[in-house]
């Protein structure tokens, strides 16, 4: 059970609503597509799910069918009614308010999945707010831009690496499951999308006593001028001792770096610990 084109238009006219470009709508109204983002998520019986922007509930209701309970947080006060009504006698619970302000993780209590069609304004930060603060959150499966989704899973050799990428690999491993043409959505945006996986690490991949905030500054400094070599845009930030230390060249260049790298980095600039040999 899911919506159709149809139906979707006719809840619209009905509730006399249109999608809020401010808030990055883009409706998803292909049965199939919904289907299919809820088996590459392999959501089963009894699992707990997070759905930020649920819209009208064509992902809701498919997530329902495959025997979830949802907790559902949708900004758009307009679009309450309409998605109380599509999901009434359903295991969701909504809220209402900005995934980013809510303070919705208040409420688990137990490890859930988070699935969802972001919109398109919020993707990257809500993504960065879930990684970093909200632990219960096991799994992402999200569908958002194209160009975004390439970002959040990109490696060291992929055009689309950068600062937003080592700090998803800090927290989460990442693959793209699929690609969405702009057809199933009303209305139709301009771009593709794709969803993308980010699986939390079992076992942390930094060590405890490095400073979250301080390392991700440092990465964000050396993206920020990523055409210059390290030693230009980490100017001030790190000695020439610390890159030696650290076994980091100073004529790399921040795309070059993984997280390992520039978790050396940190070590060395900030004295915390013998510096962990580079692999080889």
């Amino acid at each position: 059970m899911t919506l159709t084109p149809r139906q979707v238009a006719d809840l619209l006219e009905h509730h006399d609503l249109e999608p809020n470009k401010a808030l990055g709508q883009n409706f998803l109204v292909d049965p199939n597509t919904v289907r299919r983002i809820v088996s590459l998520a392999r959501v089963t019986e009894g699992q707990d799910i997070v759905e930020v922007g649920p819209g009208l509930g064509s992902l809701t209701l498919a997530l329902c069918d495959a025997g979830a309970t949802v907790l559902a947080v949708e900004a758009d006060r307009h679009l309450i009614e309409p998605l109380s009504e599509i999901v009434g006698g359903l295991p969701v619970e909504i809220l209402h308010g900005d995934a980013l302000e809510l303070g919705w993780a208040a409420r688990l209590d137990s490890p859930v999945w988070l699935v969802a069609n972001l919109p398109y304004n919020v993707a990257t930060p809500l993504v960065a707010e879930v990684l970093d603060r909200v632990p219960l959150v096991e799994k992402l499966v999200v569908m958002v831009q194209a160009e975004v989704g390439e970002r959040l899973i990109a490696g060291v050799g992929d055009s689309a690496y950068g600062a937003v990428s080592v700090k998803v690999a800090s927290w989460a491993s990442g693959r793209r499951l699929c690609k969405v043409p702009p057809t199933v959505f009303i209305p139709r945006p301009k771009v593709d999308s794709v969803v993308v996986e980010l699986v939390r690490h079992r076992e942390p991949v930094v060590p405890e006593d490095i400073d979250r905030e301080s390392l991700m500054s440092l990465v964000r400094a050396g993206f920020g001028q990523r055409r210059k070599m390290l030693r230009r845009s980490l100017k001030g930030l790190v000695t020439a001792e610390q890159f030696t230390r650290a076994e980091i060249r100073p004529e790399a260049r921040a795309e070059e770096l993984d997280l390992q790298d520039w978790v050396r980095l940190e070590i060395a600039r900030r004295g915390l610990l013998s510096t962990p040999q580079r692999a080889r």
